[in-house]
């Protein structure tokens, strides 16, 4: 996912350079590279520069049945000082309310994470629906673990460890982001 992109420029760099020109080639690369490995198939959320909400961009990857959903940034800070690369998985605390959010999105649908949960009570239906959360948590660390040591032999490192946030582009309940 080449975050940001038609509309939304994302942050600027001091010379104008637009986050989403920039992350978008880096997707673009990394697909290329994915795909080069067998068993492997790297998907765009969005190949050229329009504007997708974070709903369409969940959408796209659950579509594709992809196994892990990378969101690509390039933020800037305010003091200039700031560089490097930082690695974010969803936070315990923002994925418990998405949890209920996304229960109740679905209550019409009756499903979760891809299960039928229409003929199951109320409690059963959020048992499934903290098992699935914490699942993704745990391959999330796992895959963010990987990324960040691969990241850290080529490059520096604005935060050491994997970062922790409510970002709404990885509140999936059935999807590793």
């Amino acid at each position: 996912d080449a975050g940001h992109g038609g509309k939304d420029g994302g942050a600027q760099g001091p010379r104008g350079t637009l986050e989403k020109d920039v992350v978008l080639a880096v997707a673009r690369r990394l697909a290329r590279q994915l795909n080069r490995e067998p068993g492997m198939r790297g998907i765009l959320v969005r190949a050229d520069d329009r504007f997708l909400n974070l709903r369409q961009r969940a959408e796209i990857a659950h579509r594709a049945r992809a196994d892990l959903f990378v969101s690509l940034h390039a933020d800037a800070y305010a003091d200039g000082e700031a560089s490097g690369s930082s690695v974010y998985i969803l936070s315990e605390s923002g994925a418990s309310s998405e949890a209920a959010r996304c229960l109740a999105d679905r209550e019409n649908a009756g499903e979760v994470g891809g299960v039928d949960l229409s003929a199951q009570d109320a409690v059963l239906a959020s048992v499934l629906v903290d098992l699935s959360k914490n699942a993704n948590i745990e391959a999330s660390e796992r895959a963010a673990g990987q990324v960040l040591g691969a990241l850290q032999q080529e490059f520096r490192l604005h935060n050491p460890g994997v970062q922790k946030a409510g970002f709404a582009v990885l509140k999936s309940l059935d999807l590793p982001s």
